[in-house]
């Protein structure tokens, strides 16, 4: 499947349960953006309300790995210690980029807090819930979408542990 089919996969299937659940939202549109930093000015909002996410590579033993979607605040850094005691993992990593773009069908940069994979779970660190509106990207550079943080939570569902460190 190529990067641009999947994509627009993964946004079709975010705007769907977005619509079906109700969500409170707006779409924005922005020149190609893929640094959270940088996005986040050209949406207008604080850097803490980004809804930054990684794909982390858990190792649970020399044989066995897991992987997860980490959300945290765009101001914050992923604390892979924490991630990997969350799992009783010996170490966690950032996941390769084919294998994150391969797991949540988006490219890198656009990776969407949520996972439609039953298998990669999605963890969110609890300082996101401060705010009344997250910003993320639609599994696209060039399009965000504020979301009520609310809506996230019921929709998305994710677990929640303090996952981050500072700035």
């Amino acid at each position: 499947m190529s990067s641009a089919l999947a994509t627009a996969d993964s946004r079709t299937r975010l705007l769907d349960l977005l619509a079906a659940g109700g969500a409170r939202y707006r779409l924005l549109n922005h020149a190609p953006q893929g640094r959270t930093d940088l996005a986040s000015a050209l949406r207008g909002h604080r850097l803490d309300q980004a809804a930054k996410s990684l794909v982390i590579r858990v190792a649970l033993s020399s044989k066995r790995r897991r992987y997860v979607i980490a959300v945290v605040p765009g101001d914050r850094r992923a604390d892979l210690a924490a991630l990997a005691a969350l799992y009783a993992g010996r170490e966690a990593s950032f996941a390769a980029r084919e294998v994150a773009e391969q797991l949540t069908g988006c490219v890198s940069g656009c990776i969407m807090p949520l996972s439609f994979d039953p298998e990669l779970e999605v963890i969110a660190d609890p300082a996101l819930f401060t705010h009344e509106e997250i910003f993320f990207n639609t599994g696209r550079l060039d399009e965000s979408v504020a979301l009520r943080t609310e809506c996230y939570r019921t929709l998305v569902a994710p677990r929640v542990a303090a996952i981050t460190s500072g700035t």
